[in-house]
């Protein structure tokens, strides 16, 4: 059984990726309005890798026996003024959302709740990964920044991204 600090604390993490995945879909529209397909896809594709850290949350609780609760959703922000503005805007969201992990985890350790520590290292192990891919990111846009052409190569590279279905996801 779940414990009820435990799951109002994942329940508010099920909003967060929610949130995340609506402004990743923002961040996509910005760059379709750019003329930048290939970071819109990539948005598209980080929105959709979002949603499926939501659904993640959201079967961890029910096998729990616990509820899920959803509450309403704070519009993204629309506008930036370039390219790097929004991956460094896509870098410091996913630093908030590594603290939230991180809470969520003292919490789990706090109750000795080994069920959530133990589905939550896969969430710290995530974020390393979202946090490096990021970064990565934001230093070739900067390099790119001041040179069109060098832009549209990087917005070539970045429409390679494929998103992979997990095999657990049951929506």
């Amino acid at each position: 059984m779940l414990n009820e600090k435990m799951e109002a604390a994942i329940n508010g993490q099920i909003n967060a990726e929610i949130y995340s995945s609506y402004l990743y879909m923002s961040m996509a529209t910005w760059f379709d309005a750019q003329s930048l397909p290939g970071m819109a896809h990539w948005m598209r594709v980080q929105a959709q890798e979002e949603w499926t850290h939501a659904i993640k949350f959201y079967n961890f609780v029910n096998e729990r026996g616990g509820r899920v609760i959803l509450s309403a959703i704070e519009g993204p922000e629309t506008e930036w003024d370039n390219p790097l503005a929004v991956f460094q805007a896509v870098a410091e969201h996913e630093a908030k959302v590594t603290g939230l992990i991180n809470g969520l985890m003292d919490l789990a350790l706090e109750l000795k709740d080994h069920a959530s520590s133990s589905f939550l290292q896969w969430f710290v192990d995530e974020q390393v990964e979202e946090e490096s891919s990021a970064a990565d990111v934001v230093g070739q846009m900067k390099l790119a920044q001041d040179n069109p052409s060098a832009l549209l190569m990087l917005d070539k590279e970045l429409a390679a991204r494929v998103f992979n279905m997990p095999v657990w996801l049951t929506i």
